[in-house]
């Protein structure tokens, strides 16, 4: 009997160090979630929470967790205002960034984003300058007179500085990453390693990290009311 109770507190013991290591069915602060030091201010539709997915199009985790963030921006929808934001560490970047940006001035992100993926990662288009990325949507289906018009509107720097400016205030250090009421920062990848062995899958990690998002827009929503 003296065994099995020491083995009972020795398991006791270890699920209160997972708990306290953080994990998808109870999110830890520090651990699977940052709270920004200072509230951002959002621009969330009246009763809902400001999401925000920073990304890249060269990215292929990016990619991965497309579908499964879709899946749960739509079953959310209701209580989220969802949009993305490309990030652009390297001046090669930049144009794929104004180009996520210009189709968003459009309002073309949704029909092209799947196509703008592939071109990048299976047709290896290297959109890294102003000349491939007219080129490639003069192809691409898109009025391109429209198109260049946007992208050379006086507006457009300010939008790329916007975004360029939320790349900062959330102190993005890793894509796919999720920005959310201008409070919280996470990442499926951040949540897989607090949750340690019990997150080994793709499809887990993507779940793992959804399910943190679950839990700070509950957290979000509660502070609003």
């Amino acid at each position: 009997m003296r065994l099995l109770h020491k083995l009972l507190l020795c398991l006791t013991f270890c699920l209160s160090c997972g708990v306290a290591m953080g994990s998808p069915s109870a999110p830890q602060a520090g651990t699977d979630y940052t709270v920004l030091p200072a509230p951002l201010a959002t621009s969330a539709a009246p009763g809902k929470v400001e999401v925000i997915e920073f990304f890249s199009y060269a990215c292929p985790h990016c990619r991965a967790f497309e579908p499964a963030l879709a899946a749960w921006v739509k079953k959310n929808a209701d209580k989220v205002s969802f949009r993305r934001v490309h990030v652009a560490f390297r001046p090669a970047e930049q144009p794929l960034q104004r180009l996520y940006t210009t189709l968003e001035a459009m309002g073309l992100t949704e029909s092209m984003h799947a196509k703008i993926f592939a071109a990048v990662q299976d047709e290896h288009q290297h959109l890294s300058s102003e000349q491939a990325v007219l080129a490639w949507v003069a192809k691409a289906g898109i009025d391109a007179a429209k198109f260049e018009a946007t992208w050379r509107s006086f507006g457009m720097p300010s939008r790329v500085s916007a975004a360029q400016a939320s790349v900062a205030a959330f102190d993005v250090d890793l894509w796919p990453s999720i920005g959310i009421d201008g409070r919280f920062y996470t990442s499926p990848s951040k949540v897989a390693e607090g949750a340690g062995k019990s997150v080994q899958t793709v499809e887990q990690q993507h779940q793992a990290g959804l399910t943190v998002m679950d839990f700070l827009v509950a957290q979000a929503k509660a502070a609003k009311k």
